[in-house]
């Protein structure tokens, strides 16, 4: 069993999803904190610099971080010994943030006590391992699959198709975290 009033909650990437994410969890008691391209003045949690501090001092690790060159693997086998065998980590932002292939070996291994994927790292291929480990919760990249969510996207398109043809700054540009 597990009871989440109280757990110290490590967020990656403190940006308009990892603010929310923050705050549900704030209502359940949880000890916020955070690591993000820099510190957010306007939020009252604590910030890490360190990847590895953040996972060292949080029960629960919830990625919420755009995937570039920098978080492209950013969840290695250090961060996730650092999380260590009590830990739990939770990914609702891009497969390829975490290394999956140590994220496997650290869930067989029992150095981590489980994993929540929605997403993974060569979608919509799921390593078959992770379908037999009791220890891991997946769902199909459906988080976020809502009659809201998709008006809010229709919105977003269709600002950003008017910005393109007004010869606007985009309002979400697509970048290349590959080149």
């Amino acid at each position: 069993r597990f009871q989440l009033g109280g757990k110290k909650i490590g967020i990656v990437g403190l940006g308009s999803i990892g603010i929310e994410v923050a705050r549900r969890l704030e209502a359940f008691g949880c000890i916020i904190s955070y690591n993000s391209r820099e510190k957010k003045s306007f939020v009252p949690y604590p910030f890490y610099a360190d990847i590895r501090e953040l996972a060292a001092i949080s029960d629960v690790l919830v990625l919420c971080c755009a995937l570039t060159k920098q978080t492209r693997h950013l969840i290695n086998r250090e961060v996730l010994l650092a999380l260590g065998k009590e830990g739990l980590i939770v990914n609702i932002a891009r497969g390829a943030i975490i290394d999956e292939k140590e994220l496997v070996q650290c869930l067989q291994q029992g150095l981590i006590a489980g994993a929540g994927l929605d997403v993974f790292e060569i979608e919509p291929h799921v390593p078959q391992v992770l379908l037999t480990l009791e220890n891991v919760v997946l769902s199909p990249h459906c988080a976020a699959f809502t009659e809201e969510s998709f008006g809010d996207l229709y919105e977003l398109m269709s600002d950003n198709l008017e910005a393109f043809f007004s010869n606007k700054p985009l309002l979400s540009p697509v970048l290349d975290y590959q080149s």
